[in-house]
Parts: structure tokens; C-alpha cells; sequence
């Protein structure tokens, strides 16, 4: 068996993965991508003779935001991530 070169998460994954970081213990939690956009030609010919005008839209950042509504994108902090109990 090979080694394993990735790992795929879905959307919730992320955010729990981000709660839990972030240590949060409550509120309903969603993953936001901030997007660019740029632009410029593309080589789109292996002879470098033919160019393209093309967008570009890097993701500058992923945000971790408060939500009053959990879906597919979002998690509960207080399922995922309990606050610790008192002893």
C-alpha cells in the first residue's frame, strides 16, 4: 500500500477543524473564502506564439464567521468542540 499523498475535507470538516482551533465553545459557525481577481494573457500554445486574455481569482483568505444558522457549510461549536467540564 502506497503512501497517501492527500486529503480531501468537505466544507463542515473545515469549520469544525477552524472552532476547534480557534477554541470556541458556542454559536453556530460557518467557513467564508475571500476571493481576488485578477487578470492577464494567457499562453495557451505549446510554441508560445498564442495568448489569451484570462481571470484570475486567487482565494486570499478563509474566515471563520458567526452565523444564526447552521447548513452545509457551517457547524454547531457546541457539538463539535464542548467546553471542557469542571471537576
Amino acid at each position: 500500500m502506497g503512501e497517501i499523498e492527500s486529503y480531501t475535507f468537505e466544507f463542515k470538516e473545515l469549520a469544525e477543524m477552524l472552532v476547534k482551533k480557534s477554541s470556541i465553545h458556542s454559536g453556530i459557525w460557518t467557513v467564508i473564502f475571500q476571493f481576488g481577481i485578477a487578470g492577464g494573457n494567457v499562453n495557451t500554445d505549446p510554441g508560445g506564439k498564442e495568448f489569451h486574455p484570462a481571470a484570475i481569482v486567487p482565494i486570499l483568505k478563509i474566515i471563520l464567521q458567526k452565523v444564526n444558522e447552521e447548513n452545509n457549510l457551517s457547524v454547531d461549536a457546541a457539538k463539535v468542540n464542548p467546553a471542557p467540564t469542571a471537576e
